[in-house]
């Protein structure tokens, strides 16, 4: 495929075409899952640019590719045939979070987002996963969605919670633990 046009004008009116050519409204569930699901691969893609880690960056680059496949399962009705998200690539996310987790010690303590510049962007990145889990969730509720999206989305932050602790330790810097026992002053 070709794009010859950035511009369509058929959008203006606030309404998008789906895959199978019907329209809805911007503001619809589905359209708002897969945007979400879009801003994640942005946010991935800002990660990449500052990564100097061969091993994340590859894994990235492959899971960039696996959204646009989210993205096109999500704006899909399960009636028409798209590349969808299988099992297989979930069990590919469960097995480098079992390879990451071999290097990094036990958590004994909540974690705040940072460290190094790319465990922050990963965090960042983390949390917009969780929040396009949730909107996926909603999308599920109004109509019928391939539920391994969902199971994708929810390792996916996973593996970016782990891809953060180990950006952070293969940068020499210590995650920050979260310090409960802070008091609010009085005026």
């Amino acid at each position: 495929m070709r794009i010859t046009r950035v511009y369509t004008k058929s959008g203006d009116a606030g309404e998008t075409s789906l895959v199978d050519g019907s329209r809805v409204s911007k503001s619809d569930a589905r359209v708002t899952a897969y945007g979400e699901v879009d801003e994640l691969n942005s946010w991935i893609g800002v990660v990449r640019v500052g990564l100097n880690d061969d091993q994340l960056d590859q894994a990235l680059e492959k899971i960039q590719n696996e959204l646009f496949i989210v993205g096109a399962d999500l704006a899909s009705p399960m009636t028409i045939e798209v590349p969808r998200i299988h099992e297989e690539q979930i069990l590919q996310l469960e097995n480098l979070i079992d390879l990451l987790l071999e290097e990094l010690e036990p958590l004994r303590e909540f974690i705040l987002p940072g460290g190094s510049e790319a465990a922050a962007f990963l965090h960042i990145a983390r949390t917009v996963a969780r929040r396009a889990e949730r909107h996926v969730v909603s999308l599920a509720a109004e109509a019928e969605i391939n539920s391994q999206a969902i199971i994708y989305l929810n390792r996916m932050s996973d593996l970016l919670f782990v891809m953060a602790r180990i950006a952070n330790k293969r940068a020499g810097v210590k995650d920050i633990s979260a310090n409960f026992s802070a008091r609010g002053t009085k005026s």
